[in-house]
């Protein structure tokens, strides 16, 4: 095993190093730079990478990095961990979704070392990151105001990438093809094998989804040879949706929710109700087909045409609810004492 460079440092066999990727400076002239965690275990394996804050206001993943990299599952290490608890440091700063040129991170790759601030973002990221790089999994959640249940997003009719999924270790896989400019699209034309996650909300830290995540990824590097195996204590079933669809307000107004995440709905089930300042019933949100709440708004406002509900569907909605339900008591998210 031959010394890793990352960011013009080299990091032997068996060290674990601190790096930090350049990027333009702010107006201010203030210097900034992506922190990256480079772990490389003392026996050969596969390289890993795990990334947060693409998007700068979803901050459960840089909460899972921390945790990922004290964990004393990954001492024994083989091959090497990268991990970034924050991309788009541009936007964690001013809590932000978009970087200062308002331009998405997420749909700026592969980018250019002279094209726009997004694109040498992306190009770096990529060429010092991704390219160096076997797996990987992108950390996300819902956008400002949505919550998401823990899933998984992966190209899932590719066999090695399904067993990654699978061997994660949460109840929902949702197979999502590609899309132009993102993360995944490049890893995946960089022949990386690559894993989204995506659970809880934007600005918000969730403690279950925290913990899924942590547990999952650690999953992953045992399914990929990164870590020794262990018997799993209680196996969480997965079921994979082909198809989800957002369900959109048909009334503007004030809404009271009835459905929350995880909930296995029915075909016509009333999932919420919307009124007018006065109180008064204007709207409902019912479900057009059975299945499993997997992403909805917060906000008490609505207008009409806005996406409210989230819905994915699958053969067994009540046996995908039974696992969201399994998955929540195994990780027992309110005692803070007990640790992945």
């Amino acid at each position: 095993m031959s010394d890793f460079i990352i960011g013009g440092e080299s990091i032997a066999v068996g060290e674990t190093r601190k790096v930090h990727l350049e990027m333009p400076p702010l107006y201010t002239d203030t210097s900034m730079s992506i922190p990256v965690y480079v772990q490389r275990g003392r026996r050969p394996g596969p390289t890993l990478f795990v990334c947060a804050a693409i998007h700068g206001d979803e901050l459960n993943g840089i909460e899972i990095i921390g945790r990922l990299i004290k964990s004393r599952s990954i001492k024994t290490l083989r091959g090497t961990l990268i991990a970034v608890p924050m991309v788009n440091v541009y936007g964690v700063v001013s809590q932000s979704r978009y970087l200062p040129d308002r331009r998405d991170l997420n749909r700026s790759f592969p980018g250019s070392k002279k094209g726009s601030l997004a694109g040498r973002i992306a190009n770096l990221f990529l060429k010092e990151i991704v390219a160096k790089s076997d797996f990987g999994i992108d950390l996300h959640t819902g956008a400002i105001h949505r919550s998401n249940l823990p899933q998984i997003r992966a190209n899932l009719d590719d066999e090695q990438t399904l067993e990654m999924a699978q061997a994660f270790g949460i109840p929902v896989l949702l197979n999502s093809d590609l899309r132009d400019g993102s993360l995944r699209q490049v890893a995946a034309d960089q022949g990386a094998k690559m894993l989204l996650y995506e659970a809880g909300q934007a600005l918000r830290y969730d403690e279950f989804s925290i913990r899924a995540g942590v547990k999952g990824i650690i999953n992953v590097m045992r399914h990929i040879g990164m870590l020794n195996k262990t018997k799993a204590k209680r196996r969480i079933k997965h079921f994979v949706a082909r198809e989800s669809g957002w369900i959109r307000a048909n009334e503007s107004g004030f809404i009271f929710h009835k459905a929350h995440l995880g909930d296995h709905v029915m075909k016509g089930d009333v999932l919420a109700t919307i009124a007018d300042p006065y109180g008064d019933i204007v709207g409902t949100v019912t479900s057009p087909e059975e299945g499993v709440v997997i992403g909805k708004q917060n906000i008490p406002l609505t207008q009409e045409g806005e996406a409210i509900y989230h819905l994915a569907y699958f053969r067994k909605p009540d046996s995908v609810a039974q696992s969201v339900n399994q998955l929540q008591d195994d990780l027992v998210p309110d005692d803070p004492t007990i640790t992945v």
